[in-house]
């Protein structure tokens, strides 16, 4: 099956065994029941009680209200981060697909590398887990980790997009470069969260999104045959709507305290939706064989 019928930018989902969709549903749908009991068990239980504080319990920067004696002392804001969960079992499970799959020269590099894709995924899988524990603690730690765990799908994203690049290191027989990227990818989390706090999360961030952006516009222009550039667009555009929700709801502007419906939330939900359409977005990055006398020596197999 040609890939770009089976995983071309706007079909992927459909186009998913409902095997697939039956186990990411099943999976997430018990991680959402453990949550659940977690919350009614622990409701009105202050079990943070022994953490040190962070900065957001005495003073929020964002307008939900706290329950300081509860388990989800922020509660639609701790919620809404199974968004990304969502998106990282999603690619989990596409590596899965990718690994059965002997993939030839010429088709989208993240089709042939699914330890990429998988460690994608797992970085999606963290960051719900860091800025759940966050917004659920309001601790020291939780900031640390929601901080930290923030910059891991855009480092494994930046990974694909230099892979897809430069697929294989020129020396010799060309050793494929994406053990060396997740490597690096792996590393850059750890110094990250180990060294948060000697850093800027304001200048870090747009740091490596600017650089994701700068390296996505290099793909399109090497791969412009093929490229899906409404999907990086989308990706983009999503995530000024996410930063510009975080950005009201810091203000106050947008609603009550005690509303489902937070700017942060949809901080979470946008930036998720965006996540998953850069992945997408490298997906479709040669959706087809190479033009006939213009064959590429990349394969990374």
């Amino acid at each position: 099956m040609k890939a770009e019928t089976f995983f071309s930018d706007n079909t992927l989902a459909n186009h998913l065994p409902w095997r697939v969709h039956a186990a990411v549903w099943g999976i997430f749908m018990a991680l959402t029941l453990i949550f659940v009991w977690i919350f009614q068990e622990y409701r009105d239980t202050d079990v943070w009680s022994g953490w040190k504080e962070g900065k957001d319990l005495r003073n929020s920067s964002y307008t939900e209200a706290i329950y300081e004696n509860s388990v989800f002392r922020t509660r639609a804001n701790t919620w809404s981060n199974l968004a990304y969960v969502l998106v990282g079992l999603y690619a989990i499970a596409i590596a899965v697909i990718d690994q059965r799959r002997a993939w030839p020269k010429g088709f989208a590099y993240v089709l042939r590398t699914p330890a990429l894709t998988g460690l994608f995924g797992l970085a999606c899988c963290y960051l719900g887990f860091g800025s759940g524990f966050f917004h659920a603690s309001l601790t020291r730690f939780g900031q640390q980790l929601d901080v930290a765990s923030m910059y891991s799908p855009v480092l494994a994203l930046i990974a694909i997009g230099i892979g897809t690049l430069f697929p294989r290191i020129r020396t010799g027989r060309g050793m494929p470069t994406w053990p060396l990227l997740a490597g690096l990818v792996i590393l850059m989390d750890a110094l990250l969260y180990a060294y948060k706090w000697s850093m800027a999360s304001e200048i870090v961030l747009p740091t490596l999104i600017q650089t994701l952006f700068v390296i996505g516009v290099l793909v399109s222009i090497r791969r412009l045959k093929w490229i899906s550039i409404r999907l990086l667009s989308s990706s983009f555009a999503f995530l000024l709507a996410g930063v510009f929700f975080r950005q009201i709801d810091v203000a106050g502007w947008f609603t009550g305290p005690d509303s489902w419906l937070q700017g942060h939330v949809l901080w979470h939900i946008f930036t998720a939706i965006a996540l998953s359409l850069g992945y997408a977005f490298f997906r479709s990055a040669e959706n087809a064989l190479p033009v006939k006398g213009k064959g590429r020596n990349d394969n990374v197999s």
